[in-house]
């Protein structure tokens, strides 16, 4: 079914939350609860080769446990997408074991197509009402598409084994979204601004659900970047209702049929938070995490210098970044000094930009665009070195994520690194586009 009804209002008292439903579905159960515990069958187990995890989970998966055959390989999905930039024996190394129990088992391995968050959402996998789990909490971008994306860290173990996994059923927090990005701001901006309004731990277990017209009129790919970034506020996923937009791109990909669910009229929430995007301003988030008191407007950190720039990741890279990115770069230089590294978050992504013209812009104005892939944002692709200072779309800003502990993470949109490239410092972005 791809219908974009609306289910029926419920009974007084009936009334769940997408999430909840999307549980239910898992548990094959008529409802769950926010706070109820349950087994669920995730339609998808998800997961990259990364040495000193997957592979101990590989090992685990047949020595500890025994299996040796799975009911339904459809159901693993698996990517390379780390670890693809130096071509040496360690990295044909932690490959081959990804793509050996691949083999053992039926699995496919999928690699060369770019980033798996993106990838699994091209090749049909993150259909509305649909339930994946990864390790990795960044799963939670296919919520873009009214999937459920749940970062379930080595638990995951436990889903490839049994087939299951034992879960909380989260509550959600929702928030209503008014108003239209203004130029040089978009959903970056709009989730540390969420961050600094609700803290790190603000939605903490529960599920970030988006609605109002803010959020419908938000393109897909502005939605999955914002999803794909819930954790920094504790949240273990984020999701839209499913709507026309995400319907669409459902139907082109689909795999399998599908039955989009919404929340219903009446459902319970946590807390509800309401925001009007026009109000919003550039963020920059300081070195060390994205916590609250961290995040700045982009005129309080103005003139930091930088000798890095990055746009790309799983949160970023999409074509709405490398069009942010090419307004900005359009006539313009990378300032002396400066090195900015572009990374498409797939390849069909990196096609796309190629036709449009937008990667000769970049590449034009100084700036090094590079296969898609992980590398560059946990610091495997030019690490950086002691005392540099990088302005990046990546997710994380810790202590040595991009290389040497010594050097200085700051976080913004793909407006602001592009703007900040081109002055040699943070710039707010509105500036440059005056």
């Amino acid at each position: 079914m791809t219908s974009t009804d609306q289910d029926p209002a419920p009974p007084a008292g009936t009334a769940r939350t997408i999430t909840e439903k999307i549980l239910a579905r898992a548990a094959g159960l008529d409802g769950v609860r926010a706070g109820q515990n349950h087994a669920f069958r995730p339609d998808y187990m998800v997961a990259y080769d990364f040495p000193g995890y997957t592979d101990l989970m590989f090992k685990q998966m047949h020595d500890d446990f025994g299996i040796t055959e799975v009911d339904d390989p459809e159901r693993y999905l698996i990517f390379i997408d780390h670890m693809l930039s130096k071509g040496d024996g360690r990295e044909r190394q932690v490959h081959d074991v990804t793509r050996r129990w691949g083999e053992f088992y039926g699995i496919t391995v999928h690699e060369g197509r770019g980033i798996g968050h993106q990838v699994a959402a091209e090749m049909g996998y993150a259909l509305p009402g649909t339930f994946l789990i990864h390790f990795d909490g960044h799963i939670s971008g296919l919520g873009a598409f009214g999937a459920l994306g749940w970062g379930v860290r080595r638990d995951l173990l436990e889903a490839w084994v049994s087939g299951r996994i034992f879960l909380d059923v989260p509550a959600s927090t929702r928030f209503d979204l008014t108003g239209a990005f203004a130029p040089g701001v978009d959903n970056r901006d709009l989730i540390h601004e969420i961050i600094s309004r609700v803290g790190a731990d603000g939605c903490a277990h529960q599920v970030m659900e988006f609605t109002g017209p803010g959020a419908e009129a938000m393109s897909i790919g502005r939605r999955q970047g914002l999803c794909g970034m819930a954790m920094f506020t504790g949240a273990v996923s984020a999701v839209f209702n499913p709507d026309g937009l995400s319907l669409e791109y459902a139907r082109r990909v689909a795999r399998t049929e599908f039955e989009p669910l919404s929340s219903d009229p009446g459902a319970s929430y946590a807390a509800t938070h309401r925001i009007d995007l026009d109000t919003l301003r550039p963020r920059v988030v300081l070195p060390g995490s994205a916590r609250a008191a961290n995040t700045l407007g982009v005129d309080e950190a103005a003139g930091t210098p930088i000798t890095r720039a990055f746009i790309g990741s799983c949160a970023s890279g999409r074509i709405e970044d490398i069009r942010a990115a090419a307004e900005i770069l359009r006539g313009r230089r990378v300032a002396s000094g400066v090195q900015l590294n572009v990374v498409p978050t797939s390849q069909v992504i990196h096609r796309q930009a190629e036709e449009e013209g937008l990667l000769d812009v970049l590449r034009e104005a100084g700036a090094d665009v590079a296969v898609s892939s992980c590398d560059f944002c946990f610091g495997y692709a030019r690490p950086l070195q002691e005392g540099e200072s990088c302005i990046s779309t990546g997710v994380l800003n810790i202590s040595g994520r991009m290389g040497s502990p010594g050097a200085d993470i700051y976080m913004g949109s793909a407006y602001t690194v592009a703007a900040s490239a081109v002055a040699g410092r943070i710039t707010d972005p509105r500036e440059v586009m005056a």
